[in-house]
């Protein structure tokens, strides 16, 4: 989840994305983490050390699940013979041909009923072995059969499954703690995409393959770890049960198993130690004779005088291959001396012989086989989805770190003295932060010390610490602080005193002269600075959206300070524009009272990408095709919000048309009449992607507000595509309008979102069509109790579009609701986020 902690004000004078540079004073951070934050830290730590040997242990099992099958393809005629007419020969005469050839004593014979398997015999351990050697032999004949070709492929295999080729002991421990880590990655994933609607299954289980980037891989990691849950959950339980003799041992003893004694290998020469003759031949007879329907069955030999010959079997019905009886013949006489069906076992034993079956998918047949297979192949691609995630987020701090790097990259053979030189923004979409980073930079290769600072968490007290300060700060709407910036203001207007009679300063203010109080934040910070003591270094530089002369005093400011040149801030804004080609518009409200609002659709060079809630700057034409005014060589550039995503191939706005009185530019607005009526089909748009960090999306599952109205409904599609494409569907949209009829701006998508569950609510209010006017702000507050409920989950509330009026009244609502220090909060926490004109 994005959490950047300031809200969004869109205007064409604050719309350069930047990093965030932090202090170079050492600071004490303090964290405020939720429960999901910290189980998010868990999981994509846990899938990027423990999830990438994991993939080992996947693949290796995978490799395992149809070892049988593969052996039997690679060998063929080895352990399935022609069947011949007479009768296949008995264990005792098996054995007895195997010992005469071999030399050794057999202690052991696998024997299956189907005609032309080969039976396996086992021979007693010898030479300091904790087992002996097998070998097949054939039914008919007793001669044995080639060795296995893959067969100690197989055996390296299942020791890289089982032990990670470590020695026995300690590697069951690490397999075992990866299996715990498997099952933490498992319920933690599952607890950071729980949805508002748990009981819809196309929540937890739909898949959109249209997404792209980020979002495709959010949503194939989050989908196919829903479907692998079950098994994961499985597979981990059942291999930590080997794993660890402690929980073997008590789940063993649970139910009612004998305690397992330690396997201890065989003496030096034991295995050629010669046993008493034992004719089982009737102990075989009489065993057929008892276990009707056999499929399988482990003839244990005699190993003294008077033993009774023991038979472990399984029959036709049995419902897995452990659910194995146990019977014991008298070899003299063929009588049983014990005979335990599996039917009749204990309960608990029952139980702990289907853990070998679940854990290779056995127990539910060859679709539970084919199950586990898959789902432990999908291993690998839980680790490079996870660390593809991992990388994204990694290469957006690298964008920090560059900054910080180009920061201090001209000071390394500078000597620095005295305090540092404070360089501080109030920014509302990223150009005083830019701008901040771009002249501290300078400052520093000219060897001036820097500290950077962000006034959304910095304390007025806190500029008695410098001597000098450079300001770089935003205005919002008519005059008002950045919504960040907020906090900073309220405590300077209401210090008294003359505390910063040390303090130098700098002041540029950024702004627009469209609005009444142009620069108006910039000129009430200098004011209350110079009230409180502090002394201005240079009359404070006004810069009207990215005006470069204005720009150019700003550098010409900075070399006086520093005592040396310094290079030209800002110049990089116009090589950033690139060519786009208008290919539709549509009017989507004609009949309206209001303005026309047109769904403008551009196409642009290949490659183009953006986010939700990012913007568009557009430097517009003339009705006659003309650039720029009688002033200047082009028109300023305007801010539109994105209302489409880079996955649906084409880039869409929402734009309403101004209309003025008189005959400039034939009664229209300057861009907004160039893309609703002057611009040709076809024809070029200079256009330049504008990131908005501020008004980032929430890709994770938290719930999000959306408020907002007119035009500004496009900045919310783009983020509820976003969310829809994620799979998040804990949303609320208010939306507002005039009239119902005509105003219903994309009113079938909305609703198929709603019908679809992607909206858990959607209000939609039409000012004009009832008796009394209601407004976007109002239903909010006639729902402030649900408003509540919503933010106590931890929502993020988004509004977009008008400052004046909504914007406005939904900021009062959330005061009345919250309080002055529960805005502060939400606002602090980066889950109140605008984007507004």
């Amino acid at each position: 989840m994005t959490t950047s902690s300031l809200p969004q004000l869109r205007a064409s004078t604050d719309a350069v994305p930047a990093v965030r540079q932090p202090s170079a004073a050492p600071q004490q951070r303090r964290w405020h983490w939720t429960w999901k934050q910290i189980w998010f830290q868990l999981h994509w730590f846990i899938g990027i050390t423990a999830g990438t040997v994991l993939v080992i242990i996947g693949l290796s099992g995978a490799t395992l699940a149809f070892k049988e099958e593969l052996l039997d393809v690679m060998n063929p005629g080895v352990r399935h013979v022609s069947v011949e007419t007479h009768a296949p020969l008995t264990p005792a005469q098996l054995s007895s041909i195997a010992a005469a050839e071999h030399g050794q004593r057999v202690a052991s014979i696998t024997m299956y009923a189907q005609a032309g398997t080969a039976p396996r015999l086992f021979f007693a351990p010898k030479n300091g072995q904790r087992r002996g050697e097998s070998i097949y032999v054939h039914p008919y004949t007793g001669a044995t059969q080639p060795a296995l070709a893959g067969a100690e492929f197989f055996e390296w295999t299942e020791s890289l499954h089982r032990w990670l080729l470590l020695p026995r002991d300690p590697g069951r421990q690490v397999a075992g703690a990866l299996a715990l880590c498997l099952l933490g990655l498992a319920l933690s994933g599952l607890y950071l995409r729980w949805p508002r609607r748990p009981l819809d299954w196309r929540t937890w289980l739909t898949f959109d393959p249209a997404l792209k980037g980020r979002s495709f891989l959010w949503n194939l990691h989050a989908v196919a770890g829903t479907w692998c849950l079950i098994v994961y959950v499985a597979l981990t339980l059942t291999g930590i049960y080997w794993s660890y003799d402690v929980v073997r041992d008590n789940i063993d003893a649970w139910a009612g198993k004998p305690p397992r004694m330690a396997q201890a290998p065989a003496k030096k020469g034991g295995g050629n130690e010669k046993a008493p003759a034992a004719d089982i031949s009737l102990a075989w007879t009489s065993f057929q004779q008892h276990a009707a329907g056999w499929t399988l069955a482990s003839v244990r030999l005699p190993t003294r005088a008077g033993e009774a010959v023991q038979f472990t079997w399984l029959a036709s019905d049995a419902p897995h291959e452990r659910a194995r009886s146990r019977m014991s013949i008298a070899p003299a006489d063929g009588s049983i001396t014990e005979n335990e069906p599996y039917s009749q076992q204990a309960l608990g034993a029952r139980l702990v012989n289907i853990i070998y079956p679940l854990h290779m998918g056995t127990y539910f047949g060859l679709p539970g086989r084919i199950i586990v297979t898959l789902a432990s192949l999908g291993l690998p691609l839980f680790a490079i989805t996870g660390w593809m995630l991992y990388l994204g987020r990694r290469k957006a701090k690298r964008a920090v770190q560059a900054q910080r790097a180009m920061l201090g990259a001209g000071a390394a053979d500078k000597q620095n003295t005295g305090l540092p030189t404070l360089v501080a923004y109030a920014s509302q979409s990223g150009q005083a932060e830019r701008l901040a980073l771009e002249s501290a930079r300078a400052l520093q290769q000219a060897g001036v010390a820097v500290d950077v600072q962000s006034l959304d968490r910095f304390d007025p007290a806190q500029l008695r610490q410098y001597e000098r300060a450079l300001i770089i700060a935003s205005t919002f709407g008519e005059g008002e602080a950045p919504d960040g910036t907020r906090r900073f203001a309220r405590l300077l207007h209401a210090t008294s005193g003359r505390p910063l009679a040390g303090l130098e300063f700098g002041m540029l203010a950024l702004g627009d002269r469209h609005y009444s109080a142009f620069c108006g934040f910039g000129h009430a910070l200098a004011q209350q600075l110079q009230a409180l003591g502090a002394h201005p270094l240079f009359p404070l530089i006004e810069v009207d959206k990215h005006d470069p002369a204005a720009l150019a005093d700003w550098s010409k400011a900075l070399a006086r300070c520093s005592g040396s040149a310094i290079d030209a801030i800002g110049v990089q804004e116009e090589a950033s524009y690139a060519e786009w080609r208008l290919t539709r518009r549509v009017l989507l409200n004609p009949g309206s009272l209001g303005g026309e609002l047109h769904e403008i659709t551009l196409t642009g060079p290949a490659g183009a990408t953006w986010e939700a809630g990012a913007l568009a700057e557009i430097i517009a034409r003339n009705a006659d095709g003309s650039e720029g005014d009688a002033h200047h060589g082009q028109h300023a550039p305007r801010s539109y919000s994105l209302a489409s995503l880079p996955s649906d191939a084409e880039l869409q706005l929402l734009v309403r048309q101004e209309r003025h009185a008189g005959e400039d530019n034939q009664g229209f607005g300057v861009c907004s009449g160039w893309l609703t009526r002057f611009a040709p089909l076809g024809g070029p748009i200079r256009l330049r992607l504008q990131a908005n960090p501020a008004f980032a999306p929430a890709l994770a599952d938290v719930p999000c507000i959306y408020i907002g109205n007119g035009s500004g409904l496009a900045g919310l599609r783009a983020h509820l595509r976003a969310r829809h494409r994620a799979g998040l569907a804990h949303n609320w949209l208010l939306f507002g309008e005039r009239q119902q009829a005509f105003d219903s701006v994309c009113g079938e998508e909305l609703q198929g979102w709603l019908d679809a569950g992607h909206l858990a609510r959607l209000d939609r209010v039409f000012s004009r069509d009832g008796e009394t006017r209601e407004y976007v702000q109002d239903r909010l507050r006639a729902n402030a109790e649900e408003l509540r409920e919503w933010l106590a989950q931890g929502a993020i509330v988004y509004v977009c579009g008008s400052l004046q009026g909504m914007a406005a009244g939904i900021d009062a609502v959330l005061q009345e609701v919250l309080g002055q220090e529960g805005l502060d909060a939400l606002l602090a926490a980066g889950r109140y986020r605008r984007d507004v004109y």
